[in-house]
This record gives C-alpha cells, structure tokens and sequence, in this order.
C-alpha cells in the first residue's frame, strides 16, 4: 500500500512535465502505478507505459517454460481431486527418481519444476509436523521419505530452478473452515516448505476454496500467506492466487491474442483486489485486459504477467487410460506458439506416474519437443538482414533498443540471399515497459509484399507463424502505443515441417471414419492395438467398429518415406441401437437425442431463459439390450463455452427403467470448470442394465441449466 501511495505522488509531480508520446523519461514504476484523480486517457496511457516487472517477476518471464509435477495419492487412486480420506498406505512408488524427473524437463528446454506439495486432498509430500497424513504415514522408504526434499536436490544438482505447489484447500484438515486454526495450520506447512527446502523460485497458490471435512468453508488471509513468503523467500514470485503472476483464464494451453502484462486487473487475492476488479468487471478469463477503454475507467495499473497452465495430458494427475492420449508434437509447438508466443510463460504439467517416473511415452514426446525448439530457434536469419533505421533490433544484443521517434514507426530490413523462413519473433524491452498496441509485419517475396500479420500486442515476446517462403525484404511498423516503445529483438526463424495428424472419428451407427490434412498423404490404421507401420492397411472408406476398440493411425507421404506420430482413439459400445426415454427438458435448438448422436459438435441443452427448471435434471437412455457397465463418459460440449457443464451428478442402472441401482463412484467430475474435456468415470463395482440415468446434479457456473456434448458407457 505504501509503495502506491509513493507511486501515486510521483505521478501527480510526472503529469505535470510530461508530453505525450514525447521524449522518453527515466521514470518507471516498478509492479504498479495510481492514476491521479481526473487523469485523461493520454496521461494514463502514458503512465501505464512506465509501469516496469520486479526483477523477480523480469527474471520469471525470462524462463519462457516452466514445469508442474502432479502427483500424489490421485496418482494411486485414479482420481484428479482427492477426497481427503485416503489412507497414507496406498502411496508407496516404487522406483521415484527425482533425478529422471529433471534430467528429462531440461533436455527438453525447461528451467523450473514445480510439485504439488500437497493437493486438495492434504496429502503432504514432504514429512510435516503438521499432520499424520504424509509421505511419513507411507510405507513408502519406511516412512523415511521425503518428495519435496529429492526434487529440491535434484534441482540443485541439474541447475533447475525449484517451486511449490500448496493448495489453500484442504479436504483433509479438521480445522478447514474455522478460518484462524486453518490459517494457521497452513501458515506452518508453508513455513516448513520455505525454510527447510533452501531457495524457491516460485509459490503456485489456486483459488479452490471448496468444503472441508466440516462441511464449512475457509476464509483464507491472503495478507498473512504474502507476507509469509515476502520475509522468507523474497525472491520468489507468487503465482496465480498470488501478486506476481497471473492465471491467464484457461488450461488449453493458449494466451490472447492481445495479452497485457501492465494491466487495470489488480493482483492477488485480497479484498480490496478483488473488489477493485469486481468495479471494472473484470476477471481472469476476461477478453479485454488493457484497453483504452478499460484503461480510462480504471484508477491504477500493476505488472501482473500471464502464466498458460496445461498438462501434457487431458487429466492432470497420471492416468494409465491417458497413456495414447498424450498431446502430439503438433499440439506441443502451438502451445508454444499460442503461450510463450503471446507474451506468457509456459506452465506444462508433466505427471509421474505410479512407480514415481515420467512415463516413456511423456518423455519421447517432450525429448522430440526439446528438440523441434532447438532446431527452429538454432539460426536467427534477421542477423544477416541490412537495415538503416532498426539495426540494433537485429544484433542479438538485448541491451540495444529500436526506439522511434513518431509513429507510425517503419523499419525494413533487407537480405543479399532470399531467407526461408515461417516464424517471425518481435520483443519489447519489457525493462521499460510494455507498450505497443498495434503493429504490422510485411514480406517481400521477390514479386509482392504479403502480409504476415495484423496483430497488438508484443509484450516479452511475440511469434507470429506463417507458410514457409523465400523473403528478400520484411518491414514491420508500429501504428499503435501507448507511447513511444522500444523494441529489443526482431529475429526470423525457420521451424521445421510438423506432419499433419489423422483425426479419427465414429457416428451413432459405429462407422469409423480417418481424415488426414493433406490429399496425398496415406494413412494407415490398426484396430488391435498395435502401432501402424508401412505394412499397416490403408484407410480407403468408412469401417465398423460397432463394439469398440482402439484405433490408432498415423500418416505416410513421399512414398512412405516420412511418417506423422501415431495417433490414438479409444471407443467403447456404439449408441446405434440407444433410445432416449425421458429428459427434464431441452431447448428446442438442442434436443436432448443430440446426447446420444455420435458427433461431438451437437449438443443437449436445457433452457436458460425465462422462468427454467433448477438441478438436478435426469436424462435416462433405453440402450437396446442388457450390458454390464463398467463405467460411463461424458464430453462437455465443444464450442468453448461452460454454460451448462455439468460438475456434480450422480448415475444409475435399472433393468426394467423403474427399478434403479445407483452406480458407486465419486460423483464429481473433477476441475471442470477450468479442464473441460472428455471425462472416463470408471464404477468401483460393476452394473449390469437395460437403461442408465445421468443426474445432474450441479453445473460449474451454478446457473441451474445443462448441457451434455455427448454420453457413452464403458464395458472394457
């Protein structure tokens, strides 16, 4: 508070000397500035632009990835949140190598890990004195254990920088909800994790605030956790819940395409941040963060940097199910590109799996990764480009700037041999700011000028993509800042050709259909689990697979020469012969048959306007025949949209469709609300049945509507 307040006096004496877009001032505002009373938009965006990281917070965007390491009793029970009962005997991996976990993150070009000290569930990695329930409660090295301690000393050893992960919300602690005793509860385990394990790098709060075993919620004193950190680490940033950097509003992996690091969203989670957000509405997810628009209604701007969370798999703790479902190398270099390419840092969830290991087929995927990077930024063709006016951009040197005088600013830059090249990077010298609203990138192909991109933000870093092509000339121009800005790099790159991937799919009546990106390619496809070869058959036209199976495919082009990775699909039993016998309700545009249709792009809903029915809502399917149920699936719909997503339900089996049986499973499917994907619910006991009913009994938005993308049983 004191440092606005200084901020806020220094400001006033600025206002008064400044002219706009004028020369530059040697006056930045470290993490955050307060706009004088009556200030015009041209003064805000002026002082906005001064607003400059911590070197903390400077020295975390410079990381580009960093790594999250999900494991602990989820990983043994197969669940993503944990309910806080399980027993301590159930963690005993038997081949943890923390040494792996690291060798394997840096060969594929991150520099931190992160680990999930402890998770919603309480279960602690590292032997507190806090509670029973830990690695020391394991018989896990006799109780001996300790997680948190043998990353620390693998970091150490490989030169990684170190994290914790410890979630405010603990389904374990009998003091949740009595918010002093929890408060202080939590304050020890911190304590003990930034005292006992040397240096951390980074602090990674959520904001889940679910029940405890009281049934009570807890009321977390946000101002105590930072000021904890702040004396005893106070080099590290605090993530997400915290006031160094932000959650960027998603877990797809992808940043806007107009990402503001100096921004009117106010940091952290304390009251007076979160009532100034809820003035301007604004929020995490939230499209616009730095407007002129939002820029003028708002009365201060901090350095609150994005940081993209995604896991290199659909769940976020390891899932045996998930083992052909690991993301692709295509999928890996968008993230890339749509993350650390739109001004964030890149937060990849890796999990070990049950023996304490990164699985082979995570660390094949992450060593090709590490190895694309490697290749595409190896030469930085601009190095060789001629220019009069933006020289210092392109000589590698970070501590020379283009800084124009007026804008709209051109600089061209020219090649003596056309460059090959498909990615184009810019960055601003984030030490003076972020600045830069609009900008222009134009190659010239020995015939015409082409547009590569029409974008606004830079930020740290940005990459724009586009065809490969022979380019003799490039010229970007700055039509747009906040005020004058100051460019520190420009590079061209040329990445190497990811192949195209097949996508497989199947409708109601079990057909399977293979669709590859390019017409010459072949593709190849095997139905019993082994990996395509060239000896594989060739997909020609749509086949049955009306019973299920896995159907992996990969593609073939110069003549079988090169080949894309594999590409898997699991399917159980076809709805072909599946009848809809009752749903709540449906809005006219989504009947509730759309549930059971076999195509992902149609959806179930029910209506949102007007005077509407509340949950729970029962959707109830006559299959056609007897079948024991091993489990059911549930895929949201697809449009992006969490309207309707259902998080709580209950299901049932019944023979007759009067006589039910409720299915034994966790009712809950876990971290919707911000991992909206295909969700496996596997049943601790198997139901045999005619009908299923899928009750809903919640929706992640609590806005008291449904809706279902697509329902389907398990019976491997």
């Amino acid at each position: 508070m004191k440092r606005t307040i200084i901020a806020h006096i220094v400001a006033l004496g600025l206002l008064s000397q400044v002219n706009v877009m004028g020369q530059d001032s040697p006056t930045y505002y470290p993490k955050s500035v307060a706009f004088p009373p009556n200030s015009t938009i041209e003064q805000k965006m002026e002082l906005a632009s001064r607003v400059v990281p911590s070197p903390q917070q400077k020295a975390w965007q410079e990381l580009e990835m960093t790594a999250f390491l999900h494991f602990t009793v989820n990983t043994f029970t197969d669940l993503e949140w944990g309910h806080g009962t399980e027993s301590p005997q159930i963690f005993n991996p038997s081949q943890l190598d923390a040494e792996q976990w690291v060798r394997t993150l840096k060969e594929a070009g991150f520099k931190m890990a992160i680990l999930t000290a402890k998770h919603h569930d309480g279960f602690c990695l590292w032997p507190t004195k806090t509670t029973t329930h830990s690695v020391a409660s394991s018989p896990w090295k006799g109780g001996k254990g300790d997680v948190v301690r043998m990353l620390r000393d693998a970091c150490t050893k490989y030169g990684m920088k170190f994290g914790v992960y410890l979630s405010p919300w603990d389904r374990n602690a009998k003091s949740y909800g009595d918010s002093p005793a929890y408060d202080s509860y939590f304050m020890e385990q911190l304590t003990e994790l930034l005292t006992n394990y040397g240096k951390v790098d980074e602090v990674w709060f959520d904001g889940a605030c679910g029940e405890g075993p009281n049934g009570k919620k807890q009321i977390y004193n946000w101002d105590a956790y930072y000021d904890l950190i702040h004396k005893l680490q106070p080099n590290a940033v605090v993530a997400v819940s915290g006031e160094d950097v932000r959650w960027v509003g998603n877990e797809h992996g992808e940043g806007r395409t107009t990402e503001w690091s100096v921004t009117p969203f106010a940091p952290g989670a304390r009251p007076e941040m979160v009532k100034k957000n809820a003035a301007l509405n604004i929020h995490a997810e939230a499209k616009d963060l730095g407007s002129r628009e939002l820029l003028n209604k708002a009365s201060s701007v901090y350095w609150y940097p994005s940081e993209v969370d995604v896991s290199i798999r659909p769940g976020w703790f390891y899932h045996k199910s998930e083992d052909s479902r690991v993301k692709t190398l295509g999928q890996l270099a968008n993230i890339y590109y749509t993350s650390v390419g739109r001004n964030s840092v890149l937060l990849l969830n890796i999990p070990p799996d049950t023996r304490g290991l990164i699985k082979e087929e995570d660390a094949a995927r992450l060593k090709e990764f590490g190895a694309y990077l490697k290749q595409t930024f190896a030469v930085d063709l601009m190095r060789k480009a001629k220019s009069t006016n933006a020289k210092f951009a392109t000589d590698g040197n970070s501590a020379t700037d283009w800084s124009p005088s007026t804008l709209p600013a051109v600089a061209e830059f020219s090649f003596t041999k056309p460059a090959i090249a498909n990615v184009f990077q810019i960055q601003e010298n984030i030490g003076k700011g972020q600045r830069v609203e609009e900008f222009r990138v134009e190659a010239f192909d020995g015939k015409r000028w082409i547009t590569i991109g029409n974008e606004t933000t830079i930020g740290y870093k940005r990459l724009l993509q586009f065809p490969t092509m022979a380019i003799s000339k490039i010229k970007v121009t700055i039509t747009k800042a906040r005020a004058l800005p100051n460019i520190s790099n420009i590079g061209l790159f040329k990445a190497p050709e990811i192949m195209s991937l097949p996508t497989i799919s199947r409708n109601k009546q079990g057909m399977v259909s293979i669709a590859a990106e390019s017409e010459t390619a072949t593709v190849r496809y095997t139905t019993d689990g082994s990996t395509p070869t060239a000896k594989s058959p060739i997909y020609r036209q749509p086949f049955s697979l009306a019973k299920g199976g896995v159907v992996k495919a990969r593609t073939y082009i110069n003549n079988g020469k090169d080949m894309s990775e594999v590409v898997a699909e699991p399917f159980d039993i076809c709805s072909a012969k599946w009848q809809i016998v009752f749903a709540d309700s449906a809005d006219i545009s989504f009947p509730a048959s759309n549930a059971i249709d076999g195509k992902s792009t149609t959806m179930w809903h029910t209506p949102w306007e007007g005077k509407i029915k509340q949950h729970p809502y029962s959707i109830v399917v006559d299959m056609g025949e007897t079948l024991t149920l091993k489990g059911f699936t549930y895929s949201p719909r697809v449009d992006g949209n969490k309207s309707g997503t259902i998080t709580k339900f209950e299901f049932y089996t019944s023979m007759d469709g009067a006589t039910w049986q409720k299915a034994d499973c966790n009712g809950e499917f876990a971290n919707m609300a911000n991992n909206t994907v295909k969700q496996y619910i596997r049943f601790n006991q198997p139901l045999q049945g005619k009908y299923f009913k899928l009750v809903s009994l919640d929706d992640v938005l609590h806005q008291g509507w449904v809706s279902v993308g697509e329902i389907g049983v398990i019976t491997k």
